[in-house]
């Protein structure tokens, strides 16, 4: 086992394909043990020049490991390789973490491996454990009776969440999206709301409000009210399962658009409409507004712009797509992720 090659599902047979076109001497097994998404090359002539013209010119390759010893697929024996190998690259300096991927039937889960492992390497060494932003990353790749262990860098670690920065949610927390209804056929209004619901819940937005300006169809607004609630709560759903931390569910009202910028005058009111600035002359303004303490409220129409009326209200009128006309599902996370990009940009929290 000398390189661990990770690809998509259903594309380890092409991958293994383009590396023995590179180096037709190379050993290697696709799918081992029918493990899809894994190539395992078991003998090439240089390992370093192999690993890099794969990343080069094997895009259906994902990552690639270069294992510096191989051991039976024992706790004890992962334990005692990895701490010979990370004595050469960790000092009280240091931090390091350690991640395991385990395949196969074991006496012993990854959580396990990276308990033990982290505690001997401690020990051995003095450097701390730093699961975010490691110096070195100490990788275990257990495929069923054999263990492969590798010493990399940790900033050749993909992570989402690297150095510098930011969490995003604080931002959209403060943000009430208030959209005008979408109506006509039932299962369209149904279907529109199910796309707006999982859209302000992907950002998390504090809280989105349906507000009709005038009497509208009661019978169309409960299917666009009942396709706001099954996509918030779909989207709600695959966050609690995916994120690690507390996921935060939008909560949804109904207010009369007119009765809804008279209460809130005093607070930040931005109308997304055509006849608004562009984003770059309209950047100190949004800087102005979002370093206030209170919640920003951005009001988004549907078939209907907002009324003309409000524009005097509100604290501005934003175009964030000149000469485009964005349809109804796409008005509210466009806008969410353009102004956050455009304050990050910018330097804003």
């Amino acid at each position: 086992m000398k390189l661990i090659v990770k690809t998509p599902l259903d594309l380890e047979d092409i991958a293994a394909s383009r590396i023995l076109e590179i180096d037709p001497s190379v050993k290697l097994i696709a799918k081992p043990h029918g493990l899809k998404g894994l190539i395992v090359i078991e003998s090439c002539g240089d390992e370093g020049r192999l690993k890099e013209i794969i990343s080069r010119e094997v895009p259906e390759v994902e990552s690639i490991i270069h294992v510096d010893e191989v051991v039976e697929a024992r706790l004890e024996e992962i334990v005692q390789a990895a701490v010979k190998l990370a004595k050469d690259e960790l000092s009280d300096e240091k931090c390091f973490a350690v991640r395991t991927v385990r395949r196969g039937k074991h006496d012993f889960t990854s959580l396990d491996v990276n308990s033990a492992v982290g505690a001997a390497v401690q020990a051995e060494t003095g450097a701390r454990v730093d699961l975010e932003n490691p110096d070195v990353v100490i990788r275990v790749e257990i495929i069923f009776d054999k263990a492969g262990i590798s010493v990399v860098e940790g900033e050749l670690e993909w992570r989402k969440m690297g150095p510098g920065k930011k969490l995003s949610a604080s931002t959209f927390r403060k943000i009430s999206v208030v959209q005008m209804p979408y109506l006509g056929s039932m299962e369209g209004a149904r279907e529109i709301g199910r796309r707006i619901g999982r859209a302000v819940q992907a950002y998390e937005v504090g809280e989105l409000v349906i507000a009709p300006n005038k009497p509208v169809n009661a019978f169309e607004l409960e299917a666009f009210i009942a396709g706001i609630r099954e996509g918030i709560k779909s989207r709600y759903e695959v966050q609690k399962k995916t994120y690690s931390r507390r996921v935060e569910c939008t909560r949804v009202l109904v207010q009369d658009l007119y009765q809804l910028v008279r209460e809130r005058r005093g607070e930040p009111i931005i109308v997304l409409e055509p006849e608004g600035l562009q984003v770059r002359d309209a950047l100190p303004k949004l800087r102005e507004l979002f370093s206030r303490k209170h919640r920003i409220s951005l009001l988004i129409g549907s078939r209907e712009g907002i009324p003309k009326g409000i524009y005097r209200l509100a604290d501005l009128v934003l175009d964030i797509a000149p000469g485009i006309t964005l349809s109804t599902e796409l008005a509210a996370p466009s806008a969410l992720a353009t102004i956050y990009t455009a304050l990050n940009i910018s330097g804003e929290d």
